[in-house]
């Protein structure tokens, strides 16, 4: 649901638009917040901080909409304001678009443009609000914000806010490129991380495409996360896809043909989500950890050359829809009983 805060001193206004959007705030796809003035529309702000957009007159008391638009950056740099006023001279609509107005739309209101405005620039904030969250999981600030979401990064808040975690279900997988520590031994070093980017390239095309996302990249393995529906089926088909694209994978490296293979360790069950790092170097990694998380690791540290290997656990999650066959037991580091293991196949 949309949060949209109106700020007008019109008496009728509040009346018009429930009126006008009364299906949308019916179906619970708006909901509208108001305040008389800029002052008021503030205090608005600090109750509520998840609002969207902004609607604003120009002309009220104590703090017009012209003066308000300034105040927004520092208050919360993610919202997007659009003017709706009477005063649509072009000296307004400049001095508003300057001060960071996302659109002004004219009184007496039409409307139907103002609802295709409101979609509009929801769609901007959601966009913006993607990336923040892109930005946290990716750790490079400031490669891709201006200095207004960097400034509103800064803020204690935030910063708490990065600490946060949270339990969910996910799948991980842990896919090492076997022999690839010996390759490094007899090749230039532009030619290693060249021929290591290649291959990561395909591996993470295929994570992608069934969902997931690279975690972290460790020396010559990728850690990848699930989540959602069916997240263990598609970690599993992600790892069958990696492993069929490399076996056409082959590069010409001196004196020899350099031909991958992978071990896999895929294990599913609550993981802690959270930035995890320094806070006070700003050093942080958007990522999971746990035992789940221990287990795909170790499992996969047993996983042979080809071999793609799960719990017992998860395979009773996965008979029905692939095929596996069974490893035996093994011993896990830090596992005080042995674990049975499955290999799947297809």
């Amino acid at each position: 649901m949309a949060k949209i805060l109106v700020v007008d001193d019109e008496a009728d206004m509040e009346l018009l638009i429930k009126q006008k959007f009364r299906r949308k705030i019916r179906d619970n796809t708006y909901e509208f917040i108001f305040a008389q003035n800029g002052v008021e529309a503030l205090e608005k702000l600090q109750q509520h901080p998840d609002l969207d957009i902004i609607l604003s007159d120009i002309n009220m008391p104590e703090m017009d909409g012209l003066t308000l638009l300034t105040k927004l950056p520092e208050t919360n740099p993610i919202i997007k304001a659009v003017i709706v006023s009477a005063y649509g001279d072009m000296a307004n609509i400049r001095t508003a678009m300057n001060r960071g107005a996302f659109d002004f739309v004219c009184k007496p209101i039409d409307f139907e443009d103002l609802d295709l405005t409101v979609t509009k620039t929801l769609e901007h904030v959601s966009q913006l609000r993607s990336t923040l969250q892109a930005i946290k999981e990716n750790n490079i600030l400031k490669m891709y914000v201006d200095e207004s979401v960097l400034s509103f990064m800064t803020h204690q808040e935030f910063e708490n806010s990065l600490l946060l975690n949270e339990e969910v279900e996910a799948s991980v997988m842990f896919v090492d490129i076997c022999g690839f520590t010996a390759v490094s031994e007899h090749v230039p070093a532009n030619t290693v991380v060249n021929l290591l980017n290649k291959m990561f390239d395909q591996m993470v095309h295929e994570i992608i495409e069934q969902g997931g996302h690279v975690d972290k990249f460790i020396g010559d393995a990728i850690m990848a996360v699930f989540q959602g529906n069916y997240h263990l089926d598609r970690c599993v088909e992600a790892a069958l896809a990696i492993k069929q694209r490399l076996e056409s994978f082959q590069e010409n490296l001196n004196d020899f043909t350099f031909k991958p293979q992978i071990s896999v360790g895929i294990n599913a069950g609550e993981v802690i989500s959270g930035n995890i790092g320094s806070a006070s170097l700003r050093r942080l990694d958007y990522t999971v950890i746990g035992d789940t998380v221990n287990v795909a690791q170790r499992l996969q540290s047993v996983a042979q050359p080809g071999q793609i290997i799960v719990t017992q656990q998860s395979y009773e999650q996965l008979k029905e829809s692939f095929r596996c066959k069974e490893i035996g037991e093994v011993k896990l580091k830090n596992k005080v009983k042995p674990v049975v293991i499955y290999e799947v196949t297809e």
